[in-house]
């Protein structure tokens, strides 16, 4: 089993070039399953979850080939509607193939995703929202089963809650359907605008994407093109939270600064220089960092569940006592019992967690649970006394591409064993 050696104390300085957003890459590969012909997605992550998501597209028929971060699929032969289940456990963003292929084939079958332990994740908005575009959904153990006996059918359709996956899901499925479909209360996350521009760029008709309410009307088909993956804002997020563990200094290169400015309010809260000049943030942590007073996780803009986790493992060492509550996912706290293995005093009661800031952390053994909780670890490893072993490292390989590699480039004392 693999692991991170992480040796603290290390200052990190430099320069990082921010990676392709996963939670991008993965609806945008789905979506090349609908485009007529071949398909170039570059700035495409090196990770396990991209490579799970060609694995989908070759099962179902497509070419799927990847090499510098370039994905390149044709779609030309693609007939397959089912997904086995050993692919669908995977990874938990699976699901979004679920639209795509009913866009394309009509029918589908498919299990419930898997991937990180989050706590329950319903796909229920999911299936009432394919329901009302005149899709047939019947569920047997464990498997759904799909058909569109007179095509995908435009709709207006009400979302309890803006769900990314959702919303995704919906999008993928009405772009060649009939008529159309309008969303409301639909998630305004840039990744849903990252994938109505790639969709556009294929020939789709969407408009209003990063607002709450978005409206598809059906092409007949779709083409491939060549399009670049957004930056990563939590792989930004994750690396503005290493700096302010070690005290350090970094700039980050091929971001896009209003993607996080939730995140960026926090760090200056905190006591952070931070600087978002044009596609790049400079982010300077010299002075000992301040507590926060609450930090509430809620859909975009406001701040994202998935830096919960490393801003926590940030604000361990803050002077003062902070507060996050949890309102995404009900159990996004598995990395507080490692955190606490390593000097932490963290207290968590239901979906809320308080922080009082220690004078420093040491190294531990420790395990990741999760792909965020594992980035966690490492932030917090960074700036501990000692050296910390962080187990179950592909996790952390699910989101973070050559996690070592680059932190290294930038001062960290860290590598990998097998």
């Amino acid at each position: 089993m693999q692991r991170l050696i992480i040796k603290g104390e290390k200052r990190l300085c430099g320069e990082i070039r921010v990676q392709g957003a996963k939670n991008s890459a993965l609806p945008l590969l789905a979506g090349c399953l609908l485009a007529e012909g071949t398909t170039r997605l570059t700035r495409c992550p090196e990770l396990s979850d991209v490579f799970a998501a060609c694995r989908i597209l070759s099962e179902l028929g497509c070419k799927c080939s990847f090499r510098d971060n370039t994905a390149v699929t044709d779609s030309t032969g693609a007939q397959g509607f089912c997904i086995t289940e050993e692919l669908m456990r995977e990874m938990r963003s699976s699901i979004v193939f679920l639209g795509a292929v009913l866009g394309r084939m009509g029918r589908c079958e498919l299990s419930y995703p898997g991937g990180c332990e989050l706590g329950p994740r319903p796909i229920d908005m999911h299936i009432t929202a394919l329901r009302q575009l005149g899709v047939r959904i019947t569920e047997e153990h464990g498997r759904i089963s799909c058909t569109c006996p007179k095509g995908i059918r435009g709709a207006v359709i009400d979302l309890p809650f803006p769900s990314v996956g959702a919303t995704e899901n919906i999008m993928l499925a009405a772009a060649c359907g009939k008529g159309e479909t309008v969303i409301h209360n639909a998630a305004r996350e840039p990744e849903i605008k990252d994938l109505a521009a790639f969709l556009n760029s294929c020939g789709a008709d969407i408009k209003g994407a990063g607002c709450s309410t978005v409206v598809i009307k059906g092409v007949k088909k779709l083409h491939g093109c060549e399009y670049e993956v957004m930056p990563d804002r939590i792989a930004a997020a994750t690396y503005m939270a290493a700096a302010a563990a070690t005290g350090g200094e970094l700039g980050l290169l091929g971001v896009r600064c209003a993607d996080i400015q939730a995140v960026t309010a926090v760090f200056e809260e905190m006591g952070a220089a931070v600087y978002c000049p044009e596609d790049r943030i400079f982010i300077s942590c010299s002075r000992p960092l301040r507590a926060v007073r609450v930090i509430r996780t809620m859909p975009y803009p406001g701040f994202p569940t998935d830096a919960q986790a490393v801003v926590m493992a940030a604000l361990a060492t803050s002077q003062g006592s902070s507060m996050m509550v949890e309102n995404i996912f009900e159990s996004r706290y598995r990395h507080v019992d490692e955190l606490v293995r390593m000097g932490a005093d963290i207290k968590t009661s239901g979906r809320t967690a308080v922080i009082q800031g220690v004078k420093k952390l040491c190294g531990a053994n420790v395990r990741a649970h999760d792909l965020r909780g594992g980035a966690a670890l490492v932030t917090a490893a960074l700036g501990a006394e000692g050296v910390t072993t962080v187990g179950n490292v592909q996790y952390i390989d699910r989101g973070y591409e050559q996690i070592e590699q680059v932190l290294t480039s930038v001062g960290a004392d860290i590598r990998r064993a097998f």
